[in-house]
């Protein structure tokens, strides 16, 4: 699935991307996924903005290579890409690379929701998962201390 320049709509409060189609949607409805901004240093709207400046990217696809003069792309990131987009940046970091994939973008989304208390009705609408089980698949064990019943007794 590739996100392109015009499936992004500005609104107050940040984007909303339109998602044409992905693995849980066969027959290609799409969904609209709300992304707000943020109130930290890091916020997704404003680095898509960044990356908008830099680019110069106007129409096509939103995520393309960079070669190594800083010449951007026409086409879009395959899914290996993004993997290995992920795993250099996780090893930059000093996590080991060969336990993450682009995959786990969005299962430490999901794991940060539940973690932060966020109704897991609310983390399916954004992350398209159709049911808490197949969403519970994708939250690291945080339940051990989310509404943990010895916090409230100490």
């Amino acid at each position: 699935m590739s996100i392109a320049f015009n499936d992004i709509q500005r609104v107050p409060e940040g984007i909303v991307i339109t998602l044409r189609r992905c693995k849980t949607d066969q027959e290609g409805k799409g969904r609209r996924v709300g992304i707000p901004y943020a109130k930290g240093p890091v916020c997704p709207v404003r680095a898509l903005d960044d990356w908008f400046d830099a680019s110069g990217i106007k129409d096509g696809p939103l995520f393309r290579s960079v070669d190594r003069h800083g010449n951007v792309g026409n086409r879009a990131l395959s899914g290996e890409a993004v993997a290995l987009i992920v795993k250099a940046r996780a090893g930059a970091v000093g996590l080991d690379p060969t336990r993450v994939a682009g995959h786990s973008l969005r299962a430490g989304f999901a794991t940060s929701a539940a973690y932060s208390g966020v109704a897991s009705w609310k983390i399916r609408d954004q992350t398209g998962h159709t049911s808490d089980a197949m969403l519970g698949r994708y939250i690291r064990e945080t339940g051990l201390f989310i509404d943990n019943a010895a916090k409230t007794a100490l």
